[in-house]
């Protein structure tokens, strides 16, 4: 017996296309298209979106890099190219984030190696590319234009626009035809308004993914899942400002105290089940994209949603 799961909703989760392949113009092994939804995460019988997708995080510049992570990949982290490459082959993620950690330190002006970082990566694994700044305003513009230009033809998505500076992101995103991470401080509202700001200068919504921001479990997690909801109720609703994809990073986990702090015997498996519970939540609440930093969350986080979507589809036909 099957089971009306719509509750009535007339929205859908618009679509976002991350990585080109070959046949699109691009160098990519896969693309996807997440979004496209219904109804809530895990009840649908055959899911439009291949989401939940798992992202791996990588930096350039791993001194500003979770120690717990540097002590496990070891000798792995000062090699970005090899890094790319392993969390392709070894750790198995969907997808790569590359975070230009590099342009943090203090008057950061060497712009020209952001592109080759860049190219590093996209030589060193054949998966979707999503690229975090620099978050300093000041060479933000110059940055996502190197990013945009060095991916350009590849579908990458650059982060995050937030409501204070979104101009830059965008215009790299417009000029290169990559899609956007539109961040908001755990609010609805706040969400909505940064999608209008930036269909009004002209991203389209199938180059949006919000981003509502993700506390660590038990350190505002759960606000950030009541907006995460909001968000995706709203969106089923028929809110077509806020109908497109989630992306959540649990990896702010591996910086509480909790897990900082746990016994060196332990530390591994007190990270990987702070990031695994905050990935499965945020996954339930709607995020099509869950970002990680230790290598260990990748396989239980699949292995977890494999399973959630099975017994999802084994009540719908009871």
């Amino acid at each position: 017996m099957a089971y009306d799961l719509s509750f009535g909703w007339t929205g859908t989760i618009g679509e976002v296309t991350l990585g080109a392949t070959k046949t699109d113009g691009g160098t990519r092994s896969i693309s996807y298209r997440i979004g496209g939804g219904s109804t809530l995460p895990f009840l649908e019988e055959s899911p439009v979106s291949p989401s939940p997708l798992i992202a791996y995080e990588i930096c350039d510049k791993p001194v500003f890099w979770s120690p717990i992570v540097k002590d496990y990949c070891g000798d792995l982290v000062n090699n970005l190219s090899e890094w790319a490459k392993t969390a392709t082959t070894t750790y198995k993620a969907d997808l790569v984030r590359l975070h230009l950690t590099s342009t943090k330190t203090r008057d950061f002006s060497d712009i020209a190696s952001v592109a080759k970082t860049v190219e590093t990566v996209l030589s060193a694994t054949p998966l979707p590319l999503i690229i975090e700044g620099s978050n300093e305003p000041k060479i933000d513009s110059e940055v996502f234009l190197k990013c945009g230009e060095a991916g350009q033809g590849e579908r990458l998505c650059l982060g995050t626009a937030e409501a204070g500076r979104y101009r830059s992101v965008a215009a790299a995103a417009l000029a290169y035809n990559h899609s956007i991470i539109a961040q908001s401080p755990i609010d609805i509202n706040l969400a909505k308004q940064l999608n209008i700001l930036l269909r009004e200068i002209g991203v389209p919504r199938d180059q949006i993914i919000i981003d509502p921001y993700t506390g660590a479990l038990g350190y505002g997690f759960e606000y950030s899942y009541s907006a995460m909801e909001r968000i995706r109720f709203s969106a089923l609703k028929g809110d077509s400002d806020l109908a497109m994809p989630m992306i959540c990073s649990a990896a702010d986990t591996l910086t509480i105290k909790e897990v900082r702090e746990a016994d060196p015997a332990i530390i591994d498996d007190v990270a990987v089940a702070w990031e695994f519970s905050t990935g499965v939540a945020a996954a339930v609440a709607g995020a099509e994209i869950i970002c990680v930093r230790h290598p260990k969350t990748i396989g239980l986080l699949r292995d977890a949603f494999t399973n959630m979507k099975k017994r999802s589809s084994a009540k719908e036909v009871q």
